[in-house]
């Protein structure tokens, strides 16, 4: 993510100034999006050029001369006097083209540029967004194939409970991943243009200009749908696509922004616990007032902007709800927010994301040391299960256990001293236990079940043909500059 240049004297959107990155900056500029309207101004001329209504190539020619030499004061000047942004840039447009001029939106309404180009830019942004995500998934199963034997202490209400490894913990985070990955590539290929079918969605304006001739109506939708790589147009529309296609979108972000969010608290927490650190520049300031802390501002941060797309997906919901009839207008100054923004708050995440996972330090020995304080009493069973092989009486052993557990357990939480359990085990004659039989029993790698297996099953089976099938979208290289 690159830095950009800002303006102090009026408000900026931190998610552009800030946290997003400038290929999803660039893919909700205007000028992205203008210059897809008259991409889509060209291909309806050609279109209808090719069934036969009286287009020249010269105006054709004319039109792709000036798709990018956007006269954007000039627009604003028509937009303040017209009130109306595609008639604007429909004038600006002719002046640019003053053979083209008289063809130029023939046939059709506003929303044959406004609501195709939305489709558009949401298709190139859900790629941009699964380069990001697969190069995520990516770096965790780096980071889970590292660690897949690192023993850790396991929780549950983030409460003591079992160990578990450390590269397991991660096969957690991108088994979300994996299915946001399969739920994006399913909206993305189903998404469908708007088309070319007027005011109310009947065609009627095309089908005047193609002198009722109703094949030539489908067929226009047929070759515009083909010039910008779309298998075919909506079945059925009223002036717009359905707003439920923007809830289906957003909801792939909101998935994301979930899974994302819950890596964030896992990553925090353990901060807490010293056992792992995000990336940390020599002249970073973790606190104004404390000098020595190093707050997990980038996990926070990556909380803090998943709760806005969650909160997010509400605006598509609520819009898709309260359509009238054929068009209602009060979907627009919504959809101008809600949609982009919710792209770069994601992209902004996902960066986030990747930085963490793969510039982070893991601390082993904290790892240990938390393993330790709890592992005494996890080991309980295995320590009377093998004392009784050896001969020693369950029923007397087991008393002993729990009478000592208690003592053990007392002098951590009232006395705040470390755990003596095994000391006391070792010193209790009935047991008959070697020091070095003791260390063998309660080793962690002991009580991690099939963590280590099951993370290179995963890997394998899972996540590893994943990677194979989008290798070219792995490896995209984000920076954090704030």
């Amino acid at each position: 993510m690159n830095g950009v240049t800002m303006a102090y004297d009026v408000y900026e959107n931190p998610l552009c100034a800030r946290y997003s990155g400038e290929g999803m900056k660039k893919l909700f500029s205007a000028e992205t999006k203008f210059s897809y309207w008259r991409k889509l101004w060209v291909a309806l001329a050609e279109s209808e050029k090719q069934l036969g209504l009286d287009i020249t190539d010269e105006q054709i020619a004319e039109m792709k001369a000036h798709v990018y030499d956007i006269d954007f004061d000039k627009a604003k000047d028509y937009e303040h006097k017209l009130r109306h942004d595609v008639m604007a840039h429909i004038r600006t447009y002719g002046d640019a083209c003053p053979k083209a001029k008289g063809i130029i939106h023939l046939g059709a309404t506003s929303c044959f540029v406004g609501d195709n180009t939305d489709i558009i830019i949401m298709r190139e942004g859900l790629r941009l967004v699964k380069k990001l995500l697969v190069s995520c998934i990516s770096a965790v199963s780096d980071f889970a194939e590292k660690y897949k034997s690192t023993p850790t202490l396991a929780y549950t209400h983030f409460q003591a409970a079992q160990p578990t490894t450390l590269g397991k913990r991660a096969t957690l985070w991108i088994n979300d991943l994996l299915s946001d990955l399969e739920v994006l590539e399913f909206e993305e290929k189903r998404l469908k243009l708007l088309g070319c079918k007027g005011t109310t969605g009947t065609s009627a304006s095309f089908l005047e200009l193609f002198d009722g001739d109703e094949q030539k109506v489908k067929e226009l939708e047929k070759l515009i749908a083909e010039k910008f790589d779309f298998d075919c147009c909506a079945p059925v529309s009223g002036q717009t696509y359905s707003r439920k296609v923007d809830f289906n979108v957003l909801s792939v972000l909101s998935g994301i922004a979930q899974s994302a969010s819950k890596f964030s608290s896992d990553i925090r927490l353990m901060a807490h616990m010293k056992e792992f650190d995000e990336p940390f520049e020599s002249e970073q300031v973790g606190s104004s007032a404390m000098a020595y802390k190093r707050n997990p501002m980038r996990s926070e941060r990556i909380a803090s902007l998943s709760r806005y797309v969650i909160c997010d997906l509400m605006n598509p919901a609520v819009t898709a709800a309260s359509q009238w009839l054929e068009r209602t207008l009060d979907d627009s100054a919504n959809r101008r927010i809600a949609i982009p923004e919710a792209f770069l708050a994601i992209d902004g995440i996902l960066s986030l994301y990747i930085n963490v996972i793969s510039g982070g330090t893991v601390y082993p020995k904290m790892l240990e040391k938390h393993l330790k304080e709890e592992l005494p009493f996890m080991a309980t069973e295995n320590i009377l299960m093998y004392c009784v092989k050896k001969g020693g009486d369950r029923q007397e052993l087991h008393e002993e256990i729990r009478r000592l557990s208690v003592e053990a357990g007392y002098r951590v939480k009232a006395e705040g001293k470390e755990n003596d359990l095994l000391e006391k085990i070792a010193a209790d004659k009935r047991f008959n236990l070697m020091k070095e039989e003791l260390e063998s029993i309660v080793s962690g790698e002991n009580f991690t079940g099939c963590a280590e297996k099951q993370t290179e099953d995963f890997l394998t089976n899972y996540v590893r043909p994943v990677l194979a099938k989008h290798i070219g979208d792995a490896g995209v290289k984000v920076e954090i500059n704030v």
